[in-house]
């Protein structure tokens, strides 16, 4: 396989302009994940000293109330005659720490990563781009974690968890030369915003209330109606700096990895055009970082082995976390 650098895909005319479509070949629906191979997941594995295990993944009746409109889970203990079975109502795949399928997005011109037809996404059995494909497969690879929040604010310029706040390259760059910490080929970086704490911490009427704030189908009014959050900003370069270090995946602590409100407009407006249907990177919302950040600040150890299990549903466009990462 030949990975060209991202200025080469920004170049191209065998293909659509700034995508990646075709570079894991003409059929693939598994995108950037690919770059956890058997043998950078097996040299992460060394990575762990400890046997510090971290679960990554929150509770799934967090963020509490669920954002974006979604409904509560319902818990349901049903009793049998010698035992007792689980039911769960309501359960949104995407509603607390999720994976984005690659399935998530489409593209306003171009459409579903790697040219998969809008009719073979999200059908269930035979689907493409499915969660699923990435459920058969297995997830382990090195972890990097970028505590952007905990660089900035002894920079003197703390994100705000409550304000639409960009971090841009620069940011991310200045906080893994501070960690003393290198994004390597197949690395899954970790971004930490401190929004995920912020939100936690915010009296029930004010997290009631931007929970409240749901888009509607006019994407027109976007930055209307989205809750301000900090996050990656909806900037070329950014998808340039993830490809170019070719990361297996992004994932962060905040509602949608990039800042909001964004506009889904046009692909300038909505990083996840980029990632997802353009380049097939691996996108993760909503994680649970503050305890392994935490950690990581008391020993200087910013890296470690990352495993996820994603759920096997066929079509699916989002599933839990089912993260843990361990040092």
């Amino acid at each position: 396989m030949t990975r060209p650098p991202y200025a080469e895909l920004a170049a191209r005319s065998d293909g659509f302009a700034g995508t990646s479509w075709g570079v894991y070949g003409a059929d693939d629906e598994l995108g950037t994940i690919q770059e956890a191979t058997a043998e950078r997941a097996a040299s992460a594995a060394r990575l762990v000293r400890r046997g510090a295990v971290f679960p990554l993944s929150l509770p799934l009746d967090e963020p509490d109330p669920p954002l974006f409109g979604r409904r509560s889970m319902r818990h349901t203990v049903v009793a049998e005659p010698t035992s007792l079975d689980d039911r769960y109502d309501d359960l949104h795949p995407q509603a607390s720490s999720q994976w984005d399928a690659l399935g998530h997005v489409r593209h306003p011109t171009l459409g579903f990563y790697n040219g998969a037809p809008a009719d073979s996404v999200g059908i269930g059995r035979g689907s493409r781009l499915g969660v699923d494909r990435w459920g058969e497969r297995g997830i382990a690879a090195r972890f990097v974690l970028l505590d952007v929040a905990r660089r900035r604010a002894v920079e003197g310029r703390p994100v705000r968890w409550d304000r639409r706040d960009e971090i841009g390259v620069a940011d991310l760059e200045d906080t893994a030369r501070a960690q003393g910490v290198e994004v390597t080929p197949g690395s899954i970086v970790l971004i930490r915003t401190g929004w995920l704490a912020g939100f936690r911490a915010a009296p029930r009427e004010e997290r009631a209330r931007i929970a409240a704030m749901v888009p509607s189908d006019d994407i027109s009014r976007d930055r209307e109606l989205m809750a301000p959050a900090p996050g990656l900003a909806a900037q070329e370069d950014v998808a340039a700096w993830l490809w170019d270090h070719a990361v297996a995946a992004v994932a962060a602590d905040n509602p949608a990895l990039e800042a909001m409100p964004f506009s889904r407009e046009d692909v300038d407006g909505w990083l996840h055009y980029r990632l997802i249907a353009m380049l097939g990177i691996a996108v993760g919302e909503l994680w649970e970082l503050d305890p392994l950040a935490a950690d990581c600040a008391a020993d200087g150890v910013w890296e470690g082995l990352l495993t996820a299990a994603p759920l096997r549903v066929a079509g699916g466009i989002g599933s839990p976390a089912n993260a843990l990462a361990l040092k």
